[in-house]
């Protein structure tokens, strides 16, 4: 018999005082009153177990919104797109004129059964992260393998704006040689104006001097038009990892069409369909605001390539002054400390190295924080600003001046 029933009968039946019935079953009077209550109006219903679902859910959604969010997480993931929240609240922003928070949406994906958990998924909060703060400022570049209906291999040449994220160009051959880079490179050139430098990884096609071997095609085009090549270390393929992740993105893609490309030029094809996609239609979930590569690769100046004689070493760097307004940089192995004042305390800055001579930026406001010119033989470089007076300096114990403390 349940506690219910039991003190029920204890009261209606024994005729035992309510405070008597709540003390003896360790029971408060106030659910005792509620269920006496609930038994006159009910009967033996009352007994019965209820539901502990609240009687009101503000922060529920429309049964409407919650298809919507559904049948989107359907649709992208069988167009082998990103399906995931952020993704999904971008598409009932801009298409539906729905605004429902990320949390939400992944609350109720995992709720309908519709996420996977991965907890052996490495946090994108560990991963050191750099980003050109120009397009144009360098283009990565990578090939990949893909197989077409009738067993032969095809490779997937593309070259990647590292700020932007915009697809430059995306080719398919069988299989990618140096001419073709250059094709592809000089092609991208010709639509998108040259970049400043190049970032690859050490395979032939993309370099041979570091091979010990003369320059090839791309490295003599790159010299003659002052663009500077940079390449990842060898089996570090993180380091060009925005194209190594659009090629994944890619790949993806390319497997949830209806058919197989059975030639390279019904896979150009697809490339060529991809691509506008995701320059231009796709939001990008690394990009502020979520925006399309498309248009964050129009959104700011262009960069340039720099002369082809030697410059010197140019480096752009973000980070955030400490409680003291200080920065610190690592040049030719050695650490320094750079100061810009108090009143820049906690603030996200840009830093721009060019040889010693170095420009610090404020990124919120785009005020020049401090221009100066590195000495290599000090470790920390001050301001040069006059020091403040002590706050509190010594009181004036002499005679002679109203209010002094006479000794």
């Amino acid at each position: 018999m349940s506690k219910a029933r039991l003190v029920i009968t204890a009261v209606t039946v024994e005729k035992r005082p309510v405070s008597e019935v709540a003390r003896s079953y360790g029971v408060s009077r106030s659910w005792l009153h509620e269920l006496l209550a609930r038994y006159e109006a009910e009967g033996e219903a009352a007994f019965e177990p209820r539901s502990r679902r609240p009687g009101a859910s503000p922060s529920a959604i429309p049964g409407d919104t919650v298809e919507l969010i559904t049948r989107l997480r359907k649709e992208l993931a069988g167009q082998g797109l990103d399906a995931g929240p952020h993704t999904i609240c971008w598409h009932l922003r801009e298409h539906h004129r729905v605004s429902v928070s990320p949390a939400t949406v992944s609350r109720y994906l995992s709720r309908l059964g519709l996420v996977t958990p991965d907890p052996a998924k490495r946090p994108r909060a560990s991963y050191i992260r750099f980003e050109a703060e120009m397009p144009n400022e360098c283009w990565q570049s990578d090939f990949t393998h893909y197989p077409l209906a009738g067993g032969q291999d095809a490779q997937v040449l593309t070259w990647l704006d590292d700020h932007s994220r915009y697809a430059l160009s995306v080719t398919a051959h069988a299989p990618v040689t140096g001419a073709d880079v250059l094709e592809a490179f000089q092609g991208a050139c010709a639509r998108h104006g040259a970049p400043a430098s190049t970032l690859t990884d050490n395979g032939m096609v993309f370099t041979t001097r570091r091979r010990g071997r003369s320059a090839n095609s791309l490295e003599t085009a790159l010299d003659r038009l002052g663009v500077r090549q940079k390449n990842g270390k060898p089996n570090h393929p993180q380091t060009q990892g925005k194209v190594e992740r659009f090629q994944q993105t890619l790949k993806k893609w390319l497997r949830a069409q209806p058919a197989q490309p059975a030639d390279l030029a019904s896979l150009q094809a697809l490339l060529n369909q991809f691509t506008s996609l995701y320059n231009t239609a796709r939001p990008h979930r690394s990009l502020p605001h979520r925006a399309t590569p498309a248009t964050a690769y129009a959104a700011r100046p262009k960069a340039v390539p720099g002369t082809p004689a030697a410059a010197p070493e140019q480096r752009v760097r973000t980070s955030r002054t400490d409680t003291d307004g200080k920065i610190t940089l690592d040049l030719n192995g050695k650490r320094h400390s750079i100061g810009t004042g108090r009143e820049h305390a906690r603030t996200r800055v840009l830093i721009l190295v060019n040889g010693l001579d170095m420009r610090i930026i404020n990124r919120e406001t785009g005020e020049l924080v401090r221009e100066l010119t590195l000495d290599p033989g000090r470790s920390y470089q001050p301001t040069g600003k006059p020091r403040g007076r002590k706050k509190n300096p010594p009181l004036n114990r002499g005679r002679g001046c109203p209010g002094c403390l006479e000794t």
